[in-house]
């Protein structure tokens, strides 16, 4: 690994590390995947754990270090979660978040990145804290609503996309923070694919039942 951590090449001035060139690639590579609700969506996500989980430790950013950890979790529940969860006609099922669904989302994030802060300034883990933190707790709030198959963590990517821009900037990782940028086009479109996906199901499922009853 520290082999990909040194060597790399630069691009108008910037250098980019091998491991995060590829760690990037492959993270780009995962929302292209959800966008189609394939199971390779989730062993390529380990892999984009493994070298991003390098780059930000380097790069003295502790959330987004140890959000990597954690994010292999999620992997494997994802993978185990969308296995079970296939339909013959529209692959891999996902539906809108109930209204209390959406509300442990908002809550998870914002306590979640409370405290997920405070431990990071005591720790003296990260040199942005606060950012730091709220991309750490969105990231596994979108990656757990991704495994359940909910739409709305598309738009939970948003905001991290949101936070990270900046925070990548700040901490010299500009291709990560173009990448980021690319993220958020994708993710607009991935929330496209799966609203409407969601919604052609809602209205199969009640056609199917309106035929049955008539």
């Amino acid at each position: 690994m520290n082999y990909l951590l040194e060597h790399g090449f630069r691009v108008l001035g910037q250098r980019i590390s091998i491991a995060e060139f590829a760690g990037q690639v492959f993270a780009l590579a995962v929302v292209f995947l959800a966008q189609r609700r394939t199971l390779w969506t989730w062993p390529v996500q380990v892999g984009a754990t493994v070298l991003l989980f390098a780059v930000y430790a380097s790069a003295h950013l502790g959330g987004l270090a140890a959000r990597q950890v954690a994010i292999l979790a999620i992997s494997v529940y994802g993978w185990w979660a969308w296995t079970r969860r296939k339909d013959p006609v529209f692959g891999v099922v996902v539906r809108q978040g109930r209204l209390t669904e959406r509300l442990v989302m908002l809550g998870t994030f914002v306590a979640g990145t409370t405290v997920m802060a405070l431990v990071l300034d005591a720790l003296h883990a990260s040199w942005a804290p606060w950012p730091d933190a709220a991309i750490f707790v969105g990231t596994l709030v979108a990656f757990g609503a991704q495994g359940a198959g909910l739409v709305e963590f598309w738009l939970v990517w948003l905001v991290v996309d949101a936070i990270g821009v900046p925070l990548q900037i700040s901490s010299g990782l500009y291709f990560s923070a173009a990448i980021y940028i690319v993220f958020a086009g994708l993710v607009v479109h991935g929330w496209w694919t799966w609203n409407r996906s969601a919604k052609q199901r809602v209205a199969a499922r009640d056609h199917g039942v309106m035929a049955a009853s008539s």
